[in-house]
């Protein structure tokens, strides 16, 4: 399975989808430098996910710093350990809270291994993790990508994603789940690499910095 790991791994996408589809080539041009978001494995990283998930990139970054501030570290049993005063103070949600409260669970327990599902093939691993509570595709997705590295994952129900390819391809309106998911058959093994090319296209063209959006 490849994995994208550095900016040496984006750049070697980059190239791949250059060949692959020479209509990249004024989005790769627009895009400027594509950044490669890798995070460390684990609960903390797919609770960073959870509270990303429907909300603004500025009430995600409030709601995760205060979660850092009020933890020692980010852990399943950190966050088990706390209680309904401090967790209230984080300003989650009532359906994120009960998610992170029950994903904690199941990872203190032995019964999950965050970093472990990230090296098994995508499909296995998507199943694994929207089996889980609150957890849907788009979540999963991003965790695979940013956490594990897994270098062919397109989220196609991702906002962000698709108002980047109308706006690229000059389409009448958004490009739905299925039309993304077809349109992006062509940049495989490289789904991740055009995915981060996409936002950062996004970004430049809205002036304003684009991350993954539910």
């Amino acid at each position: 399975m490849r994995i994208v790991s550095s900016m040496a791994d984006i750049e070697e996408g980059i190239a791949a989808l250059r060949l692959a589809d020479p209509r990249l080539e004024p989005v790769i041009a627009c895009a400027g430098d594509i950044p490669l978001r890798r995070t460390e494995a684990g609960f903390s990283g797919l609770a960073h996910i959870v509270v990303s998930q429907m909300v603004s990139r500025a009430s995600a970054d409030a709601i995760w710093c205060r979660i850092k501030a009020g933890m020692a570290d980010v852990t399943a049993e950190h966050f088990l350990s706390l209680d309904e005063a401090r967790l209230s103070s984080f300003g989650l949600s009532n359906a994120k809270k009960t998610t992170l409260l029950s994903l904690a669970a199941t990872v203190a327990s032995g019964e999950l291994d965050l970093a472990g599902i990230t090296r098994l093939e995508a499909s296995i691993a998507m199943q694994k993790l929207t089996a889980l509570k609150g957890i849907g595709p788009w979540t999963a997705e991003v965790y695979l990508m940013f956490c594990g590295g897994h270098a062919d994952i397109f989220p196609t129900g991702d906002v962000a994603l698709q108002a980047a390819v109308r706006h690229a391809f000059a389409l009448d309106v958004r490009p739905g789940k299925a039309e993304l998911t077809e349109r992006a058959r062509i940049w495989s093994p490289w789904r991740s690499v055009a995915a981060r090319l996409f936002w950062a296209y996004y970004a430049s063209v809205t002036r304003r910095n684009a991350l993954p959006i539910a």
